[in-house]
C-alpha cells in the first residue's frame, strides 16, 4: 500500500457518504482565450451552492486545454485550487479536489504528478486514449498512474470519446489498492451494472465510493439499491453520489435533489415526487446534451445554461467548431420553461456580483 498514496480520510468518509461533484466548464472571452474572472466566477458558484467537490480538466473542461497551443491545463488547476482554498477558509467547509487525467501512461502520469503538486486529491482518470489497449494493458497503465494519485475510475461512454470496458476489467481493476471511487457513466444499464458487479465481489464495497456519470439516469442511479451474490454472501451497495456535467449548471437545486435521494434512502421510502422528477431530470438532460445530435452540442448547452444566468459571457469553445446543433437552444428554452423548479437562476442572480468580483 505504500507506493499507492491515499487521500486524508475526510476525503474517503465525503466520498463514500456521497457528494455533489460538478465537472467544472472552461470560461472563454469571445476570442477562446481563458476567462479569469469568470473562470473563477464558475469555482466559487459550486462551491457557493454547497458542491462537496470540484472536478476539473475533465470532458466539460475540454480535454483540448492540454494541447501545447493551448497550455491551459496546468493553469485552470492552479486557478481552481486558489480559488476553492479562499472559499473553503472563509466557509470554514473542505472541498474535495478532483483532476481530470488522460492520455497514454506518460501523459497521464505526467499529469497525476502535477494534479498531486497541486493538492488535488484524486485524480478521474479517462481510457479513451487506450482504445485498442488490451485489459492487461489497461491494469499495468492504471495501477501506473495509481502509483502517482489516489484513482477515481472513469467509465466514460463511446459517443462522448470513451471505449467499453469489460466486466473482467473492472474486476480487476478494483483491486488496485488505492482506488477511491468510480465514476459510471455508459449511459448504458447493463454496462453500469458490471461495474456494480465488479465492486460487490471484489469485498472492497464498503471501500469504494460509487458515483453516477449516467446523465440520462440520475435520480433513478441514486435511488436503487443494488444487491448481488457473492462468495460470502450477499452484497448491497448503492451509487451515492454525483459527478455530473449536467450538474455544472443549476447546481443548488442538484445540491438538494441528493439531499432528497439521501433522506429517501435512509427512510426506506421513496416520496411520489421523485419518480415523476426522474424524468423530468432526463428530459432536461437530452437538451443540454443535445441527445438527438448524438451530444455533439454537449458542452456548448452546459455554456448555453451558464451563459442564460449571466455565469459565462458566451458558449464559446476552444474549437470554433463545436456550438449548439441547430434546435438545440430551442429544446434549452422548452424545458426551462416545462420544469422552473429545475433552476437555480434565482440564487445565481442573488450572487452573481458577489462571484465576480
Amino acid at each position: 500500500m505504500a507506493d499507492y498514496p491515499l487521500p486524508p480520510q475526510w476525503v474517503l468518509s465525503a466520498l463514500r457518504e456521497g457528494l455533489v461533484i460538478p465537472a467544472h466548464p472552461l470560461a472563454l472571452t469571445s476570442g477562446r482565450k481563458l476567462d479569469e474572472r469568470r473562470q473563477r466566477a464558475l469555482t466559487r458558484y459550486y462551491h457557493a451552492a454547497a458542491a462537496g467537490g470540484i472536478a476539473i480538466g475533465v470532458h466539460t473542461t475540454q480535454f483540448a486545454i492540454r494541447e501545447p497551443k493551448y497550455g491551459l491545463l496546468k493553469p485552470i488547476l492552479e486557478q481552481a485550487t486558489e480559488a476553492v482554498r479562499a472559499s473553503d477558509a472563509a466557509a470554514g467547509r473542505q472541498t474535495v479536489m478532483i483532476a481530470g487525467i488522460c492520455g497514454t501512461t506518460k501523459q497521464a502520469s505526467e499529469e497525476a504528478q502535477l494534479a498531486r503538486e497541486l493538492g488535488y486529491h484524486a485524480g478521474l482518470l479517462s481510457l479513451a486514449a487506450l482504445k485498442t489497449s488490451s485489459d492487461e494493458e489497461l491494469l499495468q497503465h492504471c495501477s501506473a498512474i495509481g502509483r502517482e494519485i489516489p484513482i477515481f475510475g472513469f467509465y466514460l461512454q463511446p459517443a462522448a470519446g470513451g471505449r467499453l470496458l469489460s466486466y473482467q476489467f473492472w474486476r480487476r481493476f478494483v483491486e488496485i489498492p488505492n482506488v477511491v471511487a468510480i465514476k459510471i457513466a455508459p449511459f448504458n444499464r447493463y454496462q453500469t451494472l458490471d461495474v456494480l458487479r465488479a465492486v460487490a465481489e471484489s469485498g472492497r464495497a464498503s471501500e469504494i465510493a460509487l458515483y453516477t456519470g449516467n446523465d440520462d439516469n440520475i435520480v433513478i442511479d441514486l435511488l436503487t439499491e443494488y444487491a448481488f451474490s457473492s462468495a460470502s454472501g450477499e452484497v448491497r451497495l448503492r451509487i451515492t453520489g454525483g459527478l455530473l456535467g449536467h450538474w455544472a449548471c443549476w447546481t443548488q437545486k442538484a445540491v438538494h435533489l441528493l439531499a432528497d435521494c439521501k433522506n429517501a434512502r435512509s427512510s426506506k421510502t421513496i416520496p411520489a415526487t421523485l419518480l415523476p422528477l426522474a424524468g423530468q431530470v432526463t428530459d432536461c438532460n437530452a437538451a443540454f446534451f443535445d441527445a438527438s445530435n448524438q451530444f455533439a452540442g454537449c458542452i456548448a448547452g452546459i455554456h448555453e445554461l451558464l451563459r442564460r444566468q449571466g455565469l459565462l459571457e458566451g458558449i464559446w469553445c476552444l474549437d470554433p467548431n463545436e456550438g449548439l446543433s441547430p434546435g438545440q437552444a430551442d429544446e434549452i428554452t422548452r424545458v426551462y420553461r416545462a420544469y422552473p423548479h429545475l433552476n437555480d437562476d434565482a440564487f445565481v442572480k442573488q450572487y452573481l456580483g458577489e462571484w465576480l468580483k
